[in-house]
């Protein structure tokens, strides 16, 4: 059987980075080995359901590169497999687990099960439905619980976990894991609404939709002893599973917008690539190689293995997403990022001159991280600075300074050629004659026309703004300051 992975997002707002790490792992792997990746809504519990979080999710999905194999077609219209319309054959299997003697009729209350919590809290006993006492078909008779449905009494149908032995299944991350069954709760299959719980409906839905691998978070890890037990009761074959570690700040908490931004659109708005992005989700928790961390769409797919995707978890470091964004800023053609920006620079009123914005952006590229930072860090290559940094000024524009610069902005004024390595060999050429080192004229040279402390290469901005600029610069501050 060909490979057959899905991505299984429920509803209840953003595209969590884990979750975009998870769709991208299987999306990988399926196309790693040819196979589909599916996406599947899981709205059964509507309680959560939040409008727009679909048409969302799969707007940032589609953002990130990542595109789905099959689109079932509801009412003419094709969009993601959604097991809010699929309940009645929920049901249908819930009740078959039933009649099979794995799964039983629940009749407690909520005051009966929050006294059980308590009884068991009080006893150090970690909370789980404990069917030996509870109101259930096992204790209640057969006659009892035939009254009670008759009455339509509220009720709920639990999976039936053994009382003794172990549940073994095995994982192509962490390998064979056994659980006990005692560890394992009751868990509710069918609601007293008649609705499903994720996981009959995971159940249902991975067998049918033929998933061969099942690749989700680790947060998930405690589910699958009851998602085996369900295979077997069904007499269905296992997927294999693969369990991702979890995404960690870097205090090694568990990564929350508490201390961050966790969704997918926030990187977006914030001027962060896509490719980017995908890149340095790929590596949390997976590296195909020790030599490099810049892979394409492309390459992930070719040296995509699950057997290398680490157990640990991965820390969230958004200093090694702004190093590996800058990377991809720099791969980008100086074209077409002046044409994603020449509407901004026009609107702020700093330049309508494509060709000028192209030689900024290559000149400034290399110190900003995001896109949306390349015109605020600019501005001075727009515009004649009227502030300077104070105390740039205060340490380099000295009286050694006020006697020096106006005789370099002189040969300057002069010079046949106006572009970096003329400059350079100026400045230089004048620091020999005069005894004073050239990075004293260099940084004046710099607060002189951008007012700033850090930039690109002095000469190089010098270059790209042009001598008419340099001077008029030169000359307003020697006439504010000399």
């Amino acid at each position: 059987m060909s490979v057959r992975v899905r991505f299984a997002p429920s509803p209840t707002g953003y595209l969590h980075v884990g979750g975009l790490r998870t769709a991208l792992y299987n999306y990988l792997f399926a196309k790693h080995h040819g196979g589909k990746c599916i996406l599947r809504i899981e709205d059964t519990d509507r309680t959560r359901f939040v409008e727009g979080a679909v048409e969302n999710l799969i707007r940032s999905l589609r953002w990130a590169g990542i595109e789905f194999d099959e689109s079932p077609e509801v009412g003419g219209e094709y969009g993601p497999y959604t097991q809010s319309e699929r309940f009645d054959m929920y049901r249908q299997y819930g009740m078959e687990l039933l009649h099979k003697g794995h799964a039983y009729y629940a009749f407690d209350t909520p005051e009966e099960l929050d006294a059980m919590r308590e009884r068991q809290q009080k006893a150090g006993i970690a909370p789980r439905y404990d069917r030996t006492t509870m109101r259930n078909q096992y204790t209640l008779g057969e006659a009892e619980t035939a009254r009670l449905m008759a009455d339509n009494a509220p009720h709920v149908i639990r999976l039936k976990v053994p009382l003794a032995g172990e549940i073994k299944f095995s994982d192509l991350v962490r390998g064979e894991i056994v659980v006990p069954a005692r560890d394992v709760d009751d868990q509710i299959l069918l609601k007293s609404d008649g609705f499903p719980t994720y996981h009959l409906a995971n159940v249902v839905d991975d067998h049918f939709m033929q998933i061969t691998h099942v690749i989700r978070g680790e947060e998930w890890l405690p589910s699958t002893p009851k998602h085996a037990l369900m295979y077997d009761a069904f007499g269905w074959e296992r997927p294999a599973f693969a369990h991702l570690p979890l995404l960690l700040n870097p205090d090694k908490s568990k990564l929350s917008k508490r201390q961050g931004d966790v969704a997918v659109e926030d990187y977006r708005d914030k001027g962060y690539f896509k490719e980017a992005l995908v890149n340095f989700v790929a590596l949390l928790g997976w590296n195909p190689t020790s030599d490099r961390e810049i892979f394409s769409m492309a390459e992930m797919i070719e040296t995509f293995r699950l057997e290398k995707v680490n157990k640990a978890g991965a820390v969230f470091d958004i200093q090694k997403l702004d190093w590996m964004n800058n990377e991809y800023l720099r791969l980008k053609p100086s074209a077409e990022l002046a044409d994603a920006l020449i509407d901004e620079a026009c609107e702020k009123g700093l330049t309508d001159n494509k060709a000028y914005l192209e030689q900024v952006i290559t000149l400034v590229r290399e110190r900003v991280h995001k896109v949306n930072e390349l015109l605020p860090f600019a501005t001075y290559m727009f515009q004649q600075p009227t502030e300077f940094d104070e105390e740039y000024k205060a340490k380099f524009w000295t009286d050694e300074a006020k006697q020096h610069i106006p005789k370099i902005i002189e040969k300057f004024r002069h010079a046949e050629s106006f572009d970096h390595t003329t400059l350079n060999g100026i400045v230089k050429e004048y620091a020999k004659e005069s005894g004073v080192k050239m990075g004293v004229f260099a940084n004046v040279l710099r607060l002189m026309t951008t007012g700033k402390q850090v930039g690109a290469g002095v000469f190089e901005t010098l270059e790209t703004l042009g001598k008419e600029h340099v001077l008029a610069r030169c000359e307003y501050f020697l006439g504010r300051f000399a």
